[in-house]
């Protein structure tokens, strides 16, 4: 670990790579700012500081290079300029400021933010090296994956299969007990909540809560420390590569939330910690008519601008990082929306050859100027598909969604991603996510309960197309349990069995309840950890077997659109819609609003339009009445290979052409041609 009387004369260095970067014999620091008159380079150990005057400016990086400086130094920025906030300007030179490129956050950033460098976050200079013992990507096809979003701490917290000084940690996510209920379900990618070194709020903390979420990030190279274990003396960035070692020695890849929309500096009366201070105009979105202020398309207070060229290259540089040093295998970008206003990132992103290779998900809106964008982004983006959500509850929960929705939500939303030239793996279909209710609550509650949220119940999606099933929150009326019963079932079926991206909240194969809260993002505590003691264990096997189900019948996960017709003259059509009276679907049973039964009827062709004799058809049988309906079947042998309202739901068994399907419930056949 370098010390201050280590470090000898600072000499020019280069203005590249940004950041500090440690050579063997010394470190080079390097930081962009535009708008800046001085920069000053500040190391800190025991309780001392060191200054250290950045002479060297080239292209509009400070830059210098410190010899015997090492790994474990501590450093910061000051950043002297004009304090003129009507001229977008906002430096302070008295503020120790954190390295936008920090590959390591020290120290704990406390309320209300002071001057004292003892107390501040700075950087830490790193030793990148790691033993990745012959890491590969899993690679995963699109087509084959199912992704499953967790949170670091919320996962293992309450396992009891996970050492308890792993629980909550990188270390504990990757621990032989959760490995093995991952590979028990059968999903493929972890889809992580925020990683990303970020900051709880003031009012949060003022309260007693935390951002447990993490959608609030600071340092976008830096993991989040207080996920790390540290056994061992283990650093926080080791011991992140090695969960990623082992979920990819499971064959599971690793996916990160990321939020680079808005920072934790939030608005002008936010802290002045990093960004701010180093050149307000160039990071952030100022309104042309009012520099003081921030353009706010995040709900955060402040946009990161990413049509600056400077900033829209630290964003690469991050993703780069993740990827080539970190070994991640893609991202789900937080308001994507917000980075695509006015900048070159989806060119950026497109033409860049490490992360052409890397999974791509955008939530494709924020709450600025046109800010709703599914279905715009580019080839080779995935896009959460909302619209999947709100039709598939609405038609098994309220009603309000008929069987022509469900239908389009079931071949892929073609109506949305096909004209871009795109697979139907551009939609990422999902029932719940942590924004929102679990499962369990949302056919538990027909209201949202966040009175602990410290917002009077204002906060949180009031549109939720929920239904308690006759009884609000926790019930014992076996009537009501068997309907929530079903209803989670037939939702995850549905979810399975569909065109796309399938993606699961982490928990909701338990059967987790967070009490009705749909916006749990500041409780840190038994609320949103997952309950492993209380699991349903019932509902972990039906989750497994749909994983699996799909992952036998490639009908399910399609590259090609169904298209309804044959691909040449002597072939199958690939999908027919089937009514219960045992013909095809016809217009007048599309436009209907009382018929709730229909089928999904998918041949075995291949993508060049001939039928694959060593598959079976696929018929899908869908209800969502309160009664039992007779379905006549096509002609044929079909076999039931799952019934989802069924206690052995896996069960084969031979059916009849008059085929009863229960209430509420999927049934899958299928049949050898």
């Amino acid at each position: 670990m370098g010390g201050l009387n280590d470090c000898g004369t600072l000499t020019a260095g280069r203005p590249w790579p940004l950041g500090s970067h440690w050579d063997g014999r010394g470190v080079n620091f390097a930081l962009f700012s535009a708008h800046a008159e001085r920069v000053e380079l500040c190391l800190l150990a025991g309780g001392q500081i060191r200054v250290l005057a950045l002479r060297e400016c080239t292209d509009q990086v400070w830059h210098g290079y410190l010899a015997g400086a090492a790994p474990g130094l501590r450093y910061g920025f000051r950043v002297h300029g004009r304090n003129h906030p009507v001229e977008g300007h906002r430096f302070d030179g008295r503020r120790l400021l954190l390295d936008p490129y920090a590959r390591e956050v020290v120290g704990r950033f406390s309320w209300p933010a002071h001057d004292d460098p003892v107390h501040l976050l700075t950087a830490a200079v790193v030793d990148e090296r790691f033993d990745w013992d012959d890491d590969s990507p899993p690679a995963t096809p699109w087509s084959d994956t199912v992704l499953y979003e967790a949170h670091v701490k919320g996962m293992s917290r309450q396992h009891p299969g996970v050492p308890e000084v792993l629980r909550g940690s990188y270390a504990g996510l990757a621990t032989p007990a959760m490995i093995e209920h991952f590979l028990r379900l059968g999903v493929t990618a972890i889809n992580l909540l925020p990683i990303h070194y970020f900051l709880d709020e003031q009012r949060l903390v003022n309260e007693g809560r935390v951002n447990y979420w993490g959608y609030n990030s600071l340092a976008f190279f830096a993991p989040e420390s207080r996920y790390a274990a540290r056994i061992g003396g283990q650093s926080v960035i080791a011991e992140f590569k090695s969960m990623v070692r082992a979920l990819h020695a499971a064959g599971l890849e690793v996916i990160l939330d990321v939020v680079f929309n808005h920072t934790a500096e939030t608005d002008e009366w936010g802290p002045t910690l990093c960004f701010r201070g180093i050149d307000n105009r160039s990071y952030y979105r100022l309104p042309p008519d009012n520099l003081a202020a921030y353009e706010n398309f995040s709900g955060c207070g402040n946009t990161v601008n990413l049509a600056h060229p400077r900033v829209l290259q630290l964003v690469m540089d991050s993703l780069r990082y993740w990827v080539e040093v970190m070994h991640v295998d893609g991202f789900r970008f937080d308001l994507a929306a917000a980075l695509t206003r006015d900048s070159a990132f989806l060119a950026a992103l497109r033409q860049d050859p490490v992360l052409q290779r890397a999974k791509l998900i955008a939530e494709p809106w924020d709450i600025g100027p046109d800010g709703y964008r599914l279905g715009r982004f580019l080839p080779g983006w995935s896009e959460w598909n909302d619209r999947f959500r709100d039709d598939v509850r609405a038609f098994w929960l309220t009603g309000d969604a008929g069987v022509g929705q469900l239908a389009q939500r079931l071949a892929g939303s073609s109506e949305i991603f096909r004209a871009s030239g795109r697979s139907p793996q551009a939609g990422v279909n999902f029932i719940t996510a942590h924004d929102g209710f679990t499962l369990r609550d949302l056919v538990s509650y027909q209201h949202k309960h966040n009175e602990l949220n410290g917002e009077d119940n204002r906060d949180g999606h009031s549109h939720n197309c929920s239904w308690n099933c006759g009884e609000e929150g926790e019930s014992r009326e076996p009537a009501v349990l068997e309907r929530r019963r079903r209803l989670q079932r037939a939702l995850l079926t549905t979810l399975l069995v569909a065109q796309g991206v399938p993606m699961l909240q982490g928990g909701d194969e338990l059967g987790r309840s967070q009490a009705g809260n749909n916006n749990a993002y500041c409780q840190d505590n038994p609320m949103t950890w997952l309950d492993w003691r209380n699991a349903d264990e019932n509902l972990i096997d039906f989750v497994a077997g749909l994983i699996a189900l799909r992952r036998r019948f490639p009908q399910l996960r399609q590259t090609r659109w169904l298209s309804g017709e044959p691909q040449r003259a002597d072939a199958c059509p690939d999908v027919l819609w089937w009514h219960p009276a045992g013909r095809a679907m016809r217009v007048g049973d599309w436009q209907s609003r009382k018929l709730g039964a229909f089928g999904l009827h998918l041949t075995a062709s291949t993508a060049a339009g001939d039928r694959d004799a060593a598959q079976p058809d696929l018929l899908c049988l869908i209800n969502r009445d309160d009664i039992p309906v007779s379905f006549l079947l096509p002609p044929g042998s079909w076999q039931q290979v799952c019934d989802s309202s069924a206690d052995e739901a896996f069960a084969s068994c031979q059916r009849e052409r008059a085929t009863p399907v229960a209430a509420r419930s999927v049934q899958i056949l299928c049949r050898r041609s």
